[in-house]
């Protein structure tokens, strides 16, 4: 009768035992997974945020670049030579080419593929207004060209730097998503990081019933024999 209810406690303690190791084990996986995704997160904020913020403050130096050695050879005779500007726009355009190009390969929203396009529409769109200019200029329409940079090419080149301005918005209101998600993921980490701990705390009290269950079971009977242990006077 004793050792059917030793087995039958051992019994109820192993399946008590098993479900909460599996209930740490399972905790342990989502923890890891969560992990995962903070990574992630961090990568992502990184290599698809904080780079690409840093590539369109370069964008827009290049711009402003672009907009002001023009205006200098338009409004100044101490502009430089007509291959001289030729030559600095186009490095200004290579420049900017490439910086496009790397925006290009990091992970992008369907908002910011679409205002990034736009950008890209409106440098293009530019840069031949620029060399429309650059042809009044030299074929002696001076004028034309000056208004033409302060009319079509300054709104042009204003919807440039809005379309540029929006990307650093998108990119803004993404990175504060993905902050929120790493937060998330922080807290549920935590709550797991808890649990577990509860769950071992468990096991441990557990393991010390037991263990005191077993002291008790196999404590050894006494037996009192009137005849040999107890004299009767």
């Amino acid at each position: 009768m004793k050792w059917s209810f030793v087995i039958k406690e051992k019994l109820k303690a192993a399946l008590l035992l098993g479900g909460i190791m599996v209930a740490i084990i399972a905790g342990s996986l989502i923890a890891r997974y969560n992990m995962q995704g903070i990574d992630k997160s961090f990568s992502s904020i990184y290599q698809d945020r904080l780079i690409p913020a840093t590539t369109i403050i370069y964008l827009a130096e290049n711009l402003y670049g672009k907009r002001l050695t023009l205006e200098k050879y338009l409004l100044s005779e101490k502009g430089g030579t007509s291959e001289e500007i030729t030559s600095g726009l186009g490095i200004y355009d290579t420049t900017i080419d490439s910086l496009i190009k790397a925006f290009e390969k990091t992970y992008l929203v369907d908002q910011e593929a679409t205002s990034l396009a736009a950008f890209k529409n409106r440098v293009d769109e530019y840069v031949l207004l620029e060399k429309m200019i650059l042809n009044l200029h030299a074929s002696g329409h001076s004028a034309a060209g000056k208004e033409l940079f302060e009319g079509v090419g300054a709104s042009t080149f204003q919807t440039t730097i809005t379309n540029l301005n929006e990307l650093t918005t998108i990119q803004s209101n993404v990175g504060k998503e993905l902050m929120r998600e790493s937060k998330s993921d922080m807290a549920s980490f935590g709550l797991i990081s808890f649990v577990q701990i509860a769950l071992a705390i468990v096991i441990g009290l557990i393991v010390l019933v037991l263990i005191q269950n077993s002291k008790i079971i196999n404590r050894p009977k006494i037996r009192r024999d009137e005849g040999s242990n107890f004299n009767l006077n």
